[in-house]
């Protein structure tokens, strides 16, 4: 079968791979009728998420069919339609029993306290191959996979796998009361998810922050008050639109992509600030010419600490990877904020997302720009590594590779 395979930082290929088979009575083998790139894909194809083994299959969005169970998977049979959460939980243990997929004790191999694990990842993480795919193995499988109706299509579902839960739970955290003032840092496909589940939490006002013109155009679509962060200062904007008390709540949607380099009157007053740690400030990786986390702390985790009104909420569901170590704790304290982030415990979320998608409340495959055949994944990859103006989230159709051979 065809799947996209890391081989080093910067080499990932569409190769011909061994078909997965059932490992463990409470495994599942699903084939893809659909998986998509996430930005947290290019953090491993970058580096900025070290640890990666050559071989893993890449990707962690993913919606299919069940071709085959384990002798334990008593919840579901062959030809069920399912969507798979990107982060992977056992079901049993006192984590998962609360809610905490994303910290569940025996999911991973590593052991308990390895981290979360997830498909596609680094060796940290299990590593589990990926759903970039034409056919995957889905251990606890009985937990994992959700069914779908047949009213949500899978342009709908492949949003479900990863990141419409993940931007409900970073909602969920920023403890968004009706008619708070809430700010998005980042519109990408999280960010721009991010406005919508403040809106459904009945969010006052929002204004969201980029420098990418057609994720602006969405976000303002939306409702949403856009900043553009290369025109102006996003905390002098913040702070005029907001009679100079900051936003209620604040949602990190960026991560650790905070700190690839940008320009424009947000960066000026940096760049004095930057020469001061540029011991411990992110450098460029001469491998790949990209652009890695170092010690200093992320600009948007800076500018939402200075965003936030005092005794706010931060909710910072941007991943970011071990290597960064730094964090404005000192004015966060003084300002008594309430902080809260973490992995998205996707199993947690998905069943009623469903019903919200199925029922047309939320619409989420208005934010699905290109869809792809798995055989030019390698130039859809590229095109969304340099954000080029449109390209905000990509679906893959791993069988159509099949049928174009065929």
């Amino acid at each position: 079968m065809k799947a996209v395979v890391f081989h080093d930082i910067g080499d990932i290929r569409l190769d011909d791979v061994q078909e997965p088979a059932i490992r463990d009575p409470y495994d599942a083998i699903v084939q893809l009728t659909a998986s998509a790139i996430c930005g947290t894909d290019l953090h491993m194809v970058r580096g900025t998420m070290p640890g990666m083994v050559p071989g893993t299959i890449l990707g962690h969005e993913g919606v299919g069919v069940v071709e085959e169970i384990g002798t334990g998977v008593r919840n579901l049979s062959p030809g069920d339609r399912v969507v798979i959460p990107s982060t992977i939980g056992c079901g049993n243990c006192s984590y998962c029993r609360s809610g905490y997929y994303a910290q569940c004790d025996k999911a991973n191999p590593v052991g308990p306290w390895a981290g979360t694990a997830f498909f596609g990842g680094p060796k940290t993480s299990g590593p589990f191959n990926g759903l970039q795919a034409q056919k995957a193995r889905i251990p606890f499988a009985n937990v994992g996979l959700v069914k779908l109706p047949e009213e949500v299509e899978d342009d709908q579902a492949i949003l479900l796998s990863d990141i419409l839960p993940t931007a409900y739970m970073a909602a969920e955290n920023a403890e968004i009361k009706p008619g708070n003032t809430v700010a998005v840092f980042g519109c990408g496909p999280v960010g721009l998810f991010c406005i919508a589940c403040a809106k459904l939490l009945d969010a006052g006002r929002i204004l969201a922050v980029d420098t990418i013109e057609s994720r602006l155009e969405m976000a303002q679509d939306q409702g949403a008050e856009v900043i553009d962060f290369n025109q102006d200062d996003p905390l002098e904007a913040i702070k005029e639109l907001t009679g100079g008390i900051g936003v209620d709540r604040l949602i990190d949607a960026v991560g650790v992509d905070a700190n690839r380099p940008h320009s424009g009157p947000a960066a000026k007053g940096a760049k004095q600030e930057a020469k001061e740690v540029q011991k411990v400030a992110p450098k460029t990786n001469p491998r790949n010419g990209n652009w890695e986390p170092g010690d200093a702390p992320s600009q948007v985790l800076t500018w939402s600490v200075e965003a936030v009104a005092k005794a706010g909420t931060l909710s910072i569901i941007g991943v970011y990877s071990e290597m960064m170590k730094s964090f404005p704790i000192g004015k966060a304290m003084e300002k008594n904020l309430t902080i809260k982030m973490g992995n998205c415990n996707h199993r947690r979320y998905i069943p009623n997302l469903i019903e919200l998608v199925r029922n047309g409340t939320l619409l989420p495959s208005e934010i699905l720009t290109q869809v792809e055949p798995l055989t030019s994944v390698i130039a859809a990859y590229k095109a969304f590594d340099k954000r080029e103006p449109g390209w905000i989230k990509v679906k893959l159709e791993p069988w159509i590779a099949e049928e174009i051979a065929a």
